[in-house]
C-alpha cells in the first residue's frame, strides 16, 4: 500500500482580475515572495510562477511576454531581457537550459484572484 501525502494549500487573496491587463502579467508579493502573476484571457487560463528569473537572478518574469509553443500550444512565458522561455505549467525551462521556475496553483472566484500556497 503506498502512501498518500496530501499537501495542504493555503489560498491567498491576491488581486481583483481587473488588476493584471489581459494577455499579461502582474507581480504580487505573498509574505517574502514576489509572484509572477498571468492573466493568458486568449486561454480564459491564470498561471503565477515566481517573479525571479533563474538565468540572470533578475526580478521581471512578471513583464515577460505569454504565448504557446509546441504542438500542445503548452503555455510559455518569455522573460522580457534575456528571452529564455519557460513552461507555465511545469515551470521547466524550454530553450533546452537547466532552469526551472516554482509554479503556483490559481483560482479565480468572481473577481477575486488567489495563489495556492504550500
Amino acid at each position: 500500500m503506498e502512501a498518500v501525502i496530501d499537501i495542504a494549500v493555503e489560498w491567498v487573496f491576491v488581486c481583483k482580475t481587473d488588476d493584471i491587463p489581459q494577455n499579461g502579467g502582474g507581480c504580487v508579493k505573498v509574505g517574502d515572495e514576489q509572484i509572477a502573476l498571468y492573466n493568458f484571457s486568449r486561454r480564459a487560463e491564470w498561471y503565477a510562477t515566481q517573479n525571479l528569473c533563474p538565468h540572470k537572478q533578475q526580478m521581471v518574469l512578471s513583464r515577460g511576454m505569454i504565448g504557446s509553443t509546441g504542438d500542445t500550444c503548452e503555455p510559455k512565458v518569455a522573460c522580457p531581457f534575456h528571452k529564455k522561455t519557460f513552461s507555465l505549467l511545469s515551470g521547466e525551462c524550454l530553450t533546452g537550459e537547466e532552469y526551472q521556475l516554482k509554479t503556483y496553483p490559481v483560482k479565480v472566484e468572481g473577481d477575486r484572484v488567489y495563489v495556492g500556497i504550500e
